[in-house]
C-alpha cells in the first residue's frame, strides 16, 4: 500500500498523464492531416475517441464496470496510442519516456488499489 502522500502524487500524475495523452493525440491529428478539414477532424476525433473509451471503461467512475484486465487493456491502448503518436511525430525519446512513466504510474496505482481492498 502506498503512503497517503505518495498515493496523492501518483493520482495527480495519472491525471496529468491522461491530459497529456489527449493533447498528444490532438497534436498528432493536427500534424498528420493533409488539409484543414482532415486536420480538424483528426485533432478532435482522435482524443474524443480515446476519451470516450476511457470514460466508458477505465475511469474511476466508468459507465461500465469491467474486469481489471479489460481496464488495463483500455489504459494500455490509450497510453500506447499517445506514445505512438508522439513517436510518429519524430519525438522518440519523449515517447519512450511517456510510455515508461505511464506504465510505472498505472502499475503503482493498480497495486495500491489491490492492497487497499
Amino acid at each position: 500500500m502506498l503512503p497517503t502522500p505518495l498515493r496523492a502524487v501518483n493520482e495527480g500524475l495519472a491525471f496529468l498523464l491522461e491530459l497529456a495523452g489527449l493533447a498528444l493525440l490532438a497534436w498528432w491529428g493536427w500534424s498528420t492531416g493533409h488539409n484543414t478539414l482532415t486536420r480538424i477532424l483528426q485533432a478532435v476525433g482522435a482524443p474524443a475517441l480515446a476519451a470516450t473509451a476511457w470514460g466508458l471503461f477505465a475511469a474511476p467512475r466508468a459507465t461500465f464496470t469491467v474486469p481489471l484486465a479489460a481496464v488495463l487493456v483500455v489504459k494500455a491502448l490509450f497510453f500506447g496510442s499517445a506514445a505512438a503518436a508522439l513517436y510518429s511525430l519524430g519525438r522518440t525519446q519523449p515517447a519512450v519516456a511517456f510510455a515508461a512513466v505511464a506504465v510505472v504510474n498505472t502499475a503503482l496505482a493498480e497495486r495500491d488499489r489491490r492492497h487497499r481492498r
